[in-house]
């Protein structure tokens, strides 16, 4: 490989089945495996590539196609089991930003999505280099490569001439582009899930005769909760284990294997890992630890290589280091790991990063009475990670609701755009851990920003599920607190303002008291009562131990009563213990299911926290705003200037600022005041984590006190724009606080939209502040503006299609 070679292209990614495929810009050295692949080729796909019969490329050709610039002449190959299986090109034209490009794949992988692939990465390429559109000229008939150019979301002008449609499009990364290789990618990481959470049969690769080893117990749980496939143990030393025929190696397992669970000692995971490629496994869960999780450079290393093998070959890998996988559903019904609890179905699902977390979670899950859909523990997540887990369960229809434990994030862009898709249809509940380790307001930021739940504690995890998997998502905030002493009503009552929750305005008065000894008519009636109101948003049921009738028979007439408005959430706190706290109430017969806790204080906050995430869903999903008078190719042909002169980038000088600004229709003027009007300060900044973010705060001495800034990721929505301003805590003086007159919003939100335009279009762009912003009812204005550009990092965007 050259000096110029780009590595930083070199990826893997899903196909439309779920296969990865190796995706790298070609090299000299490819001449062999291009002429192979070449013939490989039919009659009819080298016809419509080059428009004439060419069965074997003559010897100048292979060369000039497998020796490029990298920067005007650009050539990707796309690997699959360690062959290639398409390439896609561009050539560019001197002294243009345009490109002619073109694509082949090879027949037998035609209709997997490879030619869709290719040419996004291709574009991306393509704009780092400056290139801006794209033109090909095709055959009428080859309807494939016509789709590829549709599906991937660009805009064509079409002509024709001489039999052949000639095509041009602009290749920027639009929002229809994007939303079109968001779903190519989220079909993808449901067929790669497949295998996983629903395979069809399991090979057990270190299965032991010995109780208590992980093998054993993995193998004994498959087949006591009696996994509907063919499970294979595969130990070299047995002939059956559990009453179960065993095989020597993965490769004399007969028929197909779906998933591989490997409990082999470190040292001999590769050499499983790499038989079980050869085998045609689809997925390996790894169970075996001593790889990166140890800190050591050799078992990170290790780790990765691990990674590349499996692909390599064409499967998903789950861990090392993972505890394992389970689904509860009947046509399942597999336990693939070492615990001793299964909980019971439900339509709950669950990531945990942590092992040891995730054997507490589901211990606490039976016991609370939480039923789940699927389990997954991703270990050290070399492969497959929440993103993944997170598409697969948007399709499922077993899950109604998400929770995930998480400690670190690979990719947090990509992780805010599916999750925002995902809870607009299914609540995604959070625990992430490592607040003190700081940057969590921007955590907190994103997970707002994507509409995710974020709780503090993994109990909090549970009662915020409990309440989202067995009750209807709440049309609002407004909660009636029924109980019969009124010591704990006022406890509800005292944690309803910090919990997000109004008090519902009652007849009577809010909380509702019913007598010491009131009994199971009295709560029902008044229960059913309350969800009549047009008021109450929902009920929250205390009850004491010094009730009169048993216990259960009260929960069963509040769940009775719950069904004559099932379209409102019911939820209940029983002091004393009886019932037990998480038993979910009423499962019999046509009764709801109602959550139980212990205090009421954790059902308030539960509930405000499904009333906020309810506010999230049903306010509007916001729209990109695309404001008047912006050239982003003027900033872009300045950004490129700067960079080019100075590639370790640098502070502009005012000319150049005051220039860069104006393509986006800002203008900075250094005597700007208005007396009545309230200063505030805009800036951006490249976070290491998560990229580019917009940030706004009041300046002042009482906001640097307090801190007072709020960010959000780029592209804002407007939906987005108008929370950022609303997420500081002095944001009431913007809006009429004291008498004064509101500013002008929309001026405002028109300065951060432009500023978020520039973000985007700007790659360069790695910090700026806009300080002092003068608002006020008549308008915006810039007193000064700092802003500093630098070259970004090379290689495909956090967003593009890419495996970790």
């Amino acid at each position: 490989m050259g000096e110029n070679y780009p590595r930083e292209w070199e990826l893997d990614a899903l196909l439309r089945d779920g296969t990865p495929a190796h995706v790298r810009p070609i090299r000299p050295e490819d001449e062999d495996g291009l002429v192979a692949f070449h013939s490989r080729l039919s009659a009819q796909t080298i016809y419509r590539r080059f428009f004439s019969p060419r069965p074997v490329l003559p010897p100048k050709d292979v060369h000039r196609f497998t020796n490029v610039d990298y920067r005007h002449r650009m050539a990707l190959v796309a690997l699959i089991g360690g062959e290639m299986a398409g390439v896609a090109r561009y050539d560019g034209k001197a002294a243009s930003d345009e490109a002619e490009v073109a694509f082949v794949i090879e027949d037998r992988h035609q209709g997997r999505g490879l030619g869709s692939l290719l040419l996004e990465h291709l574009a991306a390429a393509a704009r780092e280099r400056g290139i801006t559109s794209f033109f090909a000229d095709t055959m009428a008939d080859n309807r494939a490569m016509l789709g590829v150019f549709r599906d991937a979301g660009f805009v064509a002008k079409r002509s024709f001439a001489d039999g052949l449609v000639h095509l041009e499009f602009p290749i920027a990364s639009t929002p229809e582009a994007v939303e079109a290789m968001g779903e190519r990618e989220r079909r993808a990481s449901v067929q790669s899930m497949a295998p996983l959470l629903r395979p069809r049969s399991i090979a057990v690769v270190g299965a032991s005769r010995r109780p208590g080893s992980i093998g054993h117990e993995i193998l004994r749980n498959l087949l006591l909760h009696e996994f509907t496939g063919p499970v294979f143990p595969v130990n070299p030393e047995a002939t059956s284990i559990a009453g179960v025929a065993a095989f020597a190696t993965i490769g004399d397992v007969p028929g197909e294997v779906d998933l591989a669970i490997v409990t082999v000692p470190a040292p001999e995971v590769h050499p499983v890992v790499d038989a079980c490629g050869r085998k045609g496994v689809r997925a390996v869960l790894v169970v075996s630890s001593g790889f990166a999780e140890t800190g050591s450079d050799v078992d990170v290393t290790s780790e990765q290589e691990l990674v590349r093998m499996a692909r390599g070959h064409g499967m998903r890998l789950v861990g090392p280091n993972a505890m394992g996988v389970l689904s509860t559903m009947p046509e399942v019904s597999m336990d693939a790991t070492f615990l001793s609890v299964f909980p019971q179905p439900g339509r709950v699902a669950l990531l945990a990063q942590s092992g040891a977390l995730g054997t507490a979670v589901l211990q606490q899950a039976v016991r609370q009475g939480i039923g789940f859909s699927s389990f997954v523990s991703v270990g050290n997540r070399a492969d497959v990670s929440g993103n993944d887990l997170l598409q697969y369960w948007e399709a499922d229809g077993d899950t109604d609701v998400i929770l995930l434990y998480l400690e670190t994030f690979g990719n947090p862009r990509k992780f805010a755009r599916i999750a925002q898709r995902v809870a607009r249809s299914k609540p995604i509940v959070v625990v992430k851990s490592g607040r003190h380790l700081g940057n969590d307001v921007t955590f907190d930021a994103l997970f707002r920003q994507a509409g995710v739940i974020r709780v503090d504690t993994v109990a909090e995890l549970f009662d915020v599920g409990l309440v989202l998997a067995h009750q209807p998502i709440p049309r609002g905030p407004r909660l009636a607190i029924l109980g019969n002493a009124s010591g704990p009503g006022v406890l509800a009552a005292d944690a309803v303002s910090s919990a997000g929750v109004v008090l519902a305005l009652v007849e009577g008065g809010n909380p509702v008291d019913l007598p010491a000894d009131a009994g199971s008519e009295e709560y029902g009636a008044r229960v059913a009562a309350l969800l009549a109101e047009d008021a109450v948003d929902a009920v929250l049921v205390i009850g004491t131990p010094f009730i009169a009738d048993a216990a259960d028979d009260i929960t069963f007439a509040v769940a009775a009563a719950s069904a004559t408005r099932a379209d409102k959430p019911v939820i209940a706190a029983y002091l004393g213990g009886l019932p037990a706290p998480g038993v979910v109430a009423g499962t019999e017969g046509e009764l709801h299911p109602i959550p139980i806790f212990p205090f009421p204080e954790q059902a308030v906050r539960a509930f405000g926290r499904a009333a906020a995430y309810a506010s999230w869903r049903n306010a509007p999903e916001g729209r990109i705003v695309a404001p008047s008078g912006i050239d982003l190719t003027a900033a872009r042909v300045l950004a490129v200037r700067v960079c080019d002169s100075t590639p370790q980038g640098r502070w502009l000088d005012e000319g150049e600022t005051a220039s860069l600004l104006a393509a986006v229709g800002l203008v900075v003027d250094d005597v700007a005041t208005i007396d009545d009007g309230i200063t505030a300060v805009v800036g951006l900044f490249d976070d290491k984590t998560f990229g580019p973010l917009l940030s706004f705060g009041l300046a002042g001495v009482g906001a640097d006190l307090l801190d007072d800034r709020a960010a959000r990721i780029v592209p804002l929505t407007d939906v987005d724009a108008a929370e950022l301003v609303r997420a500081v805590r002095l944001a009431p003086l913007l809006f009429g606080h004291g008498g004064r007159s509101p500013i002008d919003e929309a001026a405002l939100l028109d300065v951060l939209a432009r500023v978020s335009a520039l973000a985007e279009g700007v790659p360069e762009l790695a910090e700026l502040e806009l300080s002092p912003v003068v608002t006020s009812p008549r308008g915006i204005a810039i007193g000064g503006a700092r802003v500093r550009l630098a070259s970004p990092p090379a290689g495909p965007g956090p967003l593009l299609r890419r495996l970790r």
